[in-house]
């Protein structure tokens, strides 16, 4: 950078000397000259030691500084060049206005304080000795852009504690207007934020990343951001820092793939997806240091737990029925059943359980490791083995953190992992042969605040994709995995309870997961129908989109699902809805009628509810035949309806 500034102080250099060598010439003018030349003289020694001073110079401000003095220079120089005239000829054409001297004069003034301040604020803060920087001329038309200048430049050169200051300065300014933040974005504040991240004391770190969360609102900005190593940075903050920092990180992450999901396989990459799945697993199920993603080396939990209920071939008649039925993480059994699980991984990768301490951390009474690295107690297993398990983050301290903070972290990893996942196949099947999956689960019973919300957040995006991916959704979510049973058991009491902010996103998830449930799981459909029922037009809305997944024709079950609505009570709802119901309702409800209008024709419910009127009434309302899917599945399924009732159904009332 030295060289660049160097580069861009020399015109101005030569231009300060042929002002002072013209005015030396001088025929006319000579006082007004000599005024000129004495601030001139001033200008260039400045100049001189910003030269000798470009290591230190902060470039931003010394280009748009140096930029308008070398504007000004020119136009002095053209002044004073005329005042060389010679003859009276010369002089009586040569037209010099007479306010001319006074403006250069001033514009002198003004540069002279510019590089003034510029040196001033780009000297170390010894330096300065705490002197007030206050604002240079330039700054008259935007002080903020000075400001920020000041503020970045301390970053560059201030003490540790002078950048964590500066760096809160930073996060008071994008927090209160976007164009400031896309103003410290281009005066270059985000590589010095980056440095206090990754060098900083604690409270730097969190100002840091803080400011930086606060500075990715938008996809161009994010864009800048990771291609100037927040990655890198915040990953080795997430494995090794301090958990007030990471969690601060955790929100930062959240933010910026939030503002710019293309930027969500840059932080995968970065093993970053890795790190927040261990934070969000300590404490929360056991053999969280182990991070274990299926590869050809490795086997996620789900193929653990499965290969540890597969039943042998004598026992497979006997046990069918028991294999639908295996419990849950979080009923009585969950701490044995989680203990078993992890014994029969180690197994299968013959490791041993065989020291106390081992034996300790599979109890189900020491949920917690009782070894600050419960690593060190296997090492030699684990240098043996290495291929097998991807060691997740250092916890060495972690359990020592308040709860508080711990509960910040897991909130934060939620958060951050909710966002990551939104949209994102590849990183959507990581967390589900990871651990993360049967987290969400348990902190959706068990967490508080924006655990449970950022967790039942991140579950309605996984099952979103999972909607969309067959070979995802037949992996995760398989009716035998007791993973996938516990997600669906908790997205279920939820939605039972009916009583929680997290009733939209559970409603969500249940709807996404529809074609994974098979014929003999009944007990979905009754709670969704049971919110159809006289509840808040938004809740009514997501219920019944939910249920047109298990009633529509792509749903392998759908006449199943569909006896099922009807036989909860569906119909009489659905009836209410489609009349009375608000545009936002009546949609969905009408085309959920169709669908199981479509799939059980020949319902005597249906019949009895005449069923046919409503679909002739519906046929007639230009708000309702707008909608494409109803445009296209009303004409059949009204057709169908009256073919069956004109068989018989009439008799029915």
């Amino acid at each position: 950078m030295a060289d660049i500034v160097k580069e861009i102080l020399a015109r101005p250099i030569q231009l300060a000397d042929q002002v002072i060598k013209s005015i030396d010439e001088a025929q006319s003018f000579k006082q007004e000259c000599q005024e000129i030349k004495t601030k001139t003289e001033k200008l260039a020694i400045l100049l001189r030691q910003a030269a000798r001073a470009s290591n230190d110079l902060y470039e931003r401000p010394t280009r748009r500084i140096i930029d308008d003095t070398e504007q000004v220079l020119d136009k002095t120089l053209i002044l004073v060049i005329k005042c060389r005239a010679t003859g009276l000829m010369k002089r009586m054409f040569t037209i010099i206005p007479s306010g001319a001297f006074r403006k250069t004069s001033m514009q002198l003034e003004n540069s002279i304080g510019d590089v003034s301040w510029l040196l001033r604020v780009s000297a170390s803060a010894d330096d300065r000795d705490d002197e007030y920087l206050g604002l240079p001329p330039i700054a008259a038309n935007e002080p903020i852009l000075c400001l920020i200048w000041e503020q970045v430049a301390i970053l560059f050169t201030g003490s540790l504690e002078e950048r964590s200051d500066a760096a809160a300065s930073l996060v008071s300014l994008a927090r209160d207007n976007d164009r400031y933040g896309k103003l410290i974005i281009e005066e270059g504040g985000v590589p010095p934020l980056l440095k206090l991240a990754k060098e900083g004391k604690m409270e730097g770190q969190e100002n840091a990343a803080r400011a930086i969360g606060l500075l990715g609102r938008d996809p161009e900005s994010v864009e800048q951001i990771v291609n100037a190593g927040v990655c890198t940075v915040f990953a080795k903050i997430l494995k090794e820092g301090h958990m007030k920092v990471q969690a601060v990180v955790a929100w930062a992450v959240s933010e910026l793939a939030a503002n710019h999901p293309k930027c969500q396989d840059h932080f995968a990459q970065n093993n970053i997806i890795r790190f927040l799945v261990s934070h969000l697993a300590f404490e929360t199920i056991q053999e969280h240091s182990k991070y274990a993603i299926a590869s050809k080396h490795s086997m996620s939990i789900h193929s653990v737990v499965m290969a540890n209920n597969e039943p042998n071939p004598h026992e497979k008649k006997e046990n069918e029925d028991e294999n639908l039925r295996i419990s849950h993480p979080m009923n009585h059994n969950s701490s044995s059943q989680m203990q078993n699980v992890v014994t029969n991984t180690l197994a299968m990768k013959n490791i041993t359980p065989n020291t106390t301490k081992q034996k300790q951390a599979l109890s189900p009474s020491n949920s917690q490791p009782h070894h600050p690295n419960p690593a060190r107690g296997n090492q030699s297993h684990s240098k043996r083995h290495h291929h097998h398990v991807l060691t997740g983050t250092s916890i060495k301290g972690r359990e020592f953190e308040d709860p508080a903070t711990k509960a910040e972290m897991k909130a934060m990893a939620a958060r951050a992992l909710w966002q990551l996942c939104k949209g994102n196949v590849s990183i959507c099947r990581s967390i589900t042969e990871s651990r993360a999956l049967l987290c969400f689960a348990v902190l959706l019973e068990k967490g508080v605040d924006d655990i449970q919300s950022n967790s039942a957040m991140a579950l309605m995006e996984i099952t979103a994709v999972a909607e969309q991916t067959p070979e995802l959704r037949r992996s995760a979510f398989k009716p035998t995995s007791p993973t996938a049973k516990a997600v669906v058991d908790q997205l279920l009491k939820v939605i039972e309870k009916a009583d929680s902010d997290l009733l939209m996103p559970c409603i969500r998830a249940i709807g996404n997961l529809a074609r994974t449930f098979r014929a003999t799981e009944t007990r979905i459909i009754g709670p969704l129908v049971k919110l159809l029922d006289e509840r808040e037009p938004e809740i009514t809305m997501e219920s019944a989109i939910a249920l047109n997944k298990f009633a529509c024709t792509e749903n392998y079950l759908c006449v199943n699902h569909s006896k099922a609505i009807i036989n909860a009570g569906g119909a009489k709802h659905l009836i209410q809805l489609v009349y009375f119901g608000e545009q936002m309702v009546q949609i969905p409800s009408l085309i959920l009628v169709c669908y199981i209008t479509l799939n059980c024709p020949d319902s005597e419910v249906l019949a009895n509810e005449e069923m046919l009127i409503v679909l002739e009434w519906s046929s007639k309302q230009a708000h309702l035949v707008q909608d494409p899917t109803i445009e296209s599945i009303l004409p059949d399924a009204k057709s169908r309806l009256e073919l069956y009732q004109s068989r018989g159904s009439r008799g029915f009332h």
